[in-house]
């Protein structure tokens, strides 16, 4: 299964593991495995954690205490308090390790060390000044959260070469298919 990191945040990202929230979710994290190997994905450890069935659902937790607070940090809206709690608690445990070895970075760490990794990625940007920046993609029917890293602030997809490409082609469509049916300069409509 291919994980997409294209939010500029870590937790943003985490919590796009779960596609097309508002349609037909799908969980990119069914499965204790699948969790070890987002998190080799994402960069954290080198090798997939062995993860239980508890710890899956605490990080499925996390993750979507992360995606509603961005949600809040986004609209403006209040904080929910369990939210704060479970990220801040997750927050407070230690971080996965990198040790620096003769070839190179080594990293390790359990499935509670990558939530907690997770937290503290989502406690930086959203008690940060980056938390006016999250976005939610345009395109329907993505439900990805990022951080509008653009000079403008006006980015309105997760990614270009995916959900954006998809808005552009299909606006184009649109506006080709509205021209064929218009009457040509000089013909009788209709």
């Amino acid at each position: 299964m291919p994980f997409t990191f294209v939010s500029a945040n870590l937790a943003l990202d985490f919590a796009g593991t779960l596609r097309y929230r508002d349609t037909e979710p799908d969980d990119l994290l069914s499965s204790p495995a699948m969790f070890g190997d987002w998190s080799v994905a994402a960069g954290l450890v080198d090798s997939p954690p062995d993860v239980s069935d508890q710890e899956l659902a605490r990080a499925v937790a996390v993750r979507e205490a992360v995606y509603r607070l961005a949600l809040s940090a986004m609209t403006g809206q209040d904080r929910g308090q369990r939210d704060l709690d479970l990220v801040n608690a997750a927050a407070a445990a230690p971080p996965v390790t990198a040790a620096l070895t003769p070839g190179g970075v080594r990293r390790a760490g359990t499935a509670d060390e990558i939530i907690a990794t997770v937290a503290r990625a989502a406690v930086a940007l959203l008690g940060g000044p980056d938390a006016g920046r999250v976005r939610e993609c345009e395109d329907t029917p993505c439900s990805r959260l990022f951080v509008d890293t653009s000079r403008a602030g006006s980015r309105r997809w997760c990614e270009m070469s995916g959900c954006g490409n998809r808005a552009k082609a299909a606006g184009f469509r649109a506006r080709r298919g509205s021209a064929s049916g218009a009457a040509a300069p000089g013909e009788p409509s209709g």
